[in-house]
């Protein structure tokens, strides 16, 4: 099987392709110019195809004879909302449309489109509990870019077979955001936001990455939409840095609760700072916003619909991210 990645250079993607590496696959990885690309090439079978997603003519390129998509690649933050949208939906769109049409004037030969789009997508969880599929409430410019891109892939799935992924967090080797959660503590400082009563759900990046393949695999109606946890359950702020702390195998030295006002205030000033630079931050207000609340899922339907069983649990992955790290020069 022949299978376009998209993102591949980035966390999720790179697994994606490793995994389809690993098991004899042929992988087109669309990767930008600037992109690291150490690691992929490192892997057998896999083809580099420079080009991003906003490029129609490259996208068309790329998707011509490949049997299947598995489309990672996006924004987490961004300079605006427009530019969300720009990649995170414009791009999505220009993959729908060269699967569906195909390309050099031959017929599509994409079997099935994979759509990796995030937790974010629904909105949080007002109550506690797991978020229904059907919840459409984006509390982030991110999320609602996502949401706006999955109504573009379902769009097409009377033509195209279509599968959409929705994972809570991600996390992992080679993954920067939790990185500073362990830097954070190393530095000998653990700052709560809101009291660390937030809850979220999590998921190690080699089981999301096979969870995307059994979407690919599984022969489930056209349009199905799965949520992607590890099954552990919600873990809050606190025992998210408890459970830091012991794999570090060392405790911060200062500990606080940060205010909400403060909190919003330092976002703001962050905010201002990407604007007069022109990069793009991560701890916006909206993020700030996100943090307090509750991101909560249930994977139920994707273990049984596609065959798929998460073998990573938190309190191992969390084990297995320290040891990445240190032996990979990251902490």
């Amino acid at each position: 099987m022949k299978v376009l990645v998209t993102g591949a250079s980035g966390f999720l993607g790179g697994h994606v392709a490793e995994l389809l590496s690993a098991r004899g696959d042929s992988v087109r990885a669309l990767v930008r110019k600037t992109s690291n690309k150490k690691h992929l090439e490192k892997l057998a079978n896999v083809e580099l195809f420079e080009g991003g997603v906003e490029d129609v003519e490259r996208v068309r390129e790329a998707v011509d004879g490949v049997d299947a998509i598995v489309h990672a690649a996006g924004l987490t933050k961004a300079r605006s909302t427009d530019e969300f949208f720009a990649v995170n939906v414009g791009g999505t769109s220009n993959l729908v449309q060269a699967a569906r049409s195909g390309s050099r004037g031959r017929a599509s030969t994409v079997k099935r489109f994979v759509f990796v789009s995030s937790l974010e997508a629904c909105g949080p969880s007002a109550d506690g509990l797991p978020v229904h599929p059907d919840q459409e409430n984006p509390v982030t410019a991110y999320g609602r870019s996502k949401l706006a891109a999955e109504k573009v892939v379902l769009s097409a799935k009377d033509e195209l077979p279509v599968v959409i992924l929705r994972p809570g967090a991600i996390y992992g080797p080679r993954d920067g955001e939790i990185l500073e959660v362990f830097k954070t503590i190393q530095r000998g400082v653990l700052p709560l936001v809101g009291g660390g009563e937030a809850k979220g759900v999590w998921i190690y990046a080699t089981d999301c990455a096979e969870a995307c393949l059994r979407a690919i695999d599984s022969d489930v109606p056209s349009g199905s939409v799965y949520f992607v946890d590890d099954g552990c359950g919600a873990i809050d702020q606190n025992r998210l840095f408890a459970d830091a702390e012991r794999a570090l195998g060392r405790k911060a030295r200062f500990r606080a609760s940060l205010p909400v006002p403060v909190l919003m205030t330092v976002a703001r000033g962050i905010e201002v700072f990407g604007r007069i630079t022109n990069r793009a931050v991560m701890l916006t207000r909206d993020k700030a916003n996100m943090l307090l609340q509750h991101w909560i899922c249930s994977s139920e339907a994707t273990r049984k619909d596609l065959g798929w069983e998460p073998k990573v649990p938190w309190l191992e992955g969390i084990e297995r991210s320290v040891a990445w790290y240190r032996a990979n020069g990251w902490l």
